[in-house]
């Protein structure tokens, strides 16, 4: 026990030659929040089918990379080919119909010449081919809005992206406006979701650390208005975010607010038997003190850590040169 007294006693006292002596102030410290951050895509569209029918074709799965305007499946409804044929069967005697009237149109202007019919008799052969003329326009014009809609059986990727989701199989059949395949693109950020309390002291712009980087930072760039559950949304903007798994979950910290802090530098810091000492001018000596550290904020570059008791500022730290 007096050997122990005597070693305890010695570390009391140092020299303060070949040191620097700092004075602790109060500064002001942020204050942070581990929360989890899901990677989201920017744009989160899905490619719906325009048409209702049978979806012939599906070109594209989970994790599929597409570009805008790609064809992703191809629905096909067999009443569409129905139709065109009846079309088709209209056009044929229609047409029949006008090579007769216009036959008999310019048969009867031989004879308007030769003074066998009236002209009232002339204008309704006329009038005939007008009509079969103006028919066959009205039935192409409608065989054209059927060729589109069977075109429109063709599902277009929206964006430039990856396919998240697939909820149909070939052979099933879909409604028009029916999801056939959910694209993300557009790059990928976070997305938070934070206890409502902290709702008033986020801010656009804020910095965001990311905890699963080490060193590497996010920015704040949207706070929803909205507050569901208990929860407010907060989208971070963060550069080379690994996209490849939507709504994986991340870990970042959020400051929410400050508080005054005395901070010594971490190598300031040492231990003997489970305590921490820092050093403290004390006239023409340096006394080693007792402290309670607490959490480790880097300053510049320099681990600094927050003294909870055993300091007041105003104290002179003693550190020594290396």
């Amino acid at each position: 026990m007096f050997k122990t007294l005597l070693s305890v006693s010695a570390l009391m006292i140092a020299s303060v030659a070949h040191s620097e002596v700092i004075e602790i102030k109060q500064v002001s410290v942020t204050n942070w929040k581990a929360v989890y951050g899901e990677v989201e895509p920017r744009d989160l569209i899905p490619a719906r089918a325009r048409i209702g029918g049978t979806v012939q074709v599906l070109a594209v799965t989970e994790g599929d990379t597409v570009v805008a305007g790609q064809q992703i499946a191809m629905v096909q409804d067999d009443k569409l080919a129905f139709q065109l044929d009846a079309i088709d069967a209209q056009l044929g005697a229609l047409q029949t119909q006008l090579a007769t009237a216009k036959t008999d149109l310019e048969r009867g202007e031989s004879l308007r010449e030769r003074g066998v019919i009236t002209v009232q008799n002339l204008d309704q052969l006329r009038t005939a081919v007008d009509v079969l003329d103006n028919q066959i326009r009205s039935i192409q014009a409608q065989r054209l809005v059927i060729e589109q809609q069977v075109t429109e059986g063709a599902v277009l990727s929206p964006v430039d992206g990856v396919v998240l989701s697939v909820p149909v199989a070939r052979g099933s059949v879909i409604n028009p406006g029916e999801q056939v395949a959910q694209i993300g693109g557009g790059g990928v950020f976070l997305r938070l979701a934070l206890p409502e309390r902290f709702a008033g002291v986020l801010a656009v712009g804020d910095t965001i650390e990311i905890g699963s980087e080490a060193g590497q930072n996010g920015t704040l760039i949207k706070v929803y208005p909205q507050i569901a559950g208990g929860r407010v949304l907060a989208d971070v903007e963060v550069d080379g975010l690994d996209g490849r798994f939507i709504g994986r979950r991340v870990p970042v910290r959020v400051p929410v607010g400050a508080h005054d802090a005395l901070l010594v530098p971490q190598s300031a810091l040492s231990q003997q038997s489970g305590l921490d000492f820092v050093t403290v001018e004390a006239g023409e000596h340096g006394v080693q003190r007792t402290v309670v550290p607490g959490d480790v904020i880097m300053q510049d570059g320099v681990a600094m850590v927050e003294i909870l008791s055993g300091l007041r500022a105003g104290d002179k730290l003693v550190t020594e040169h290396e």
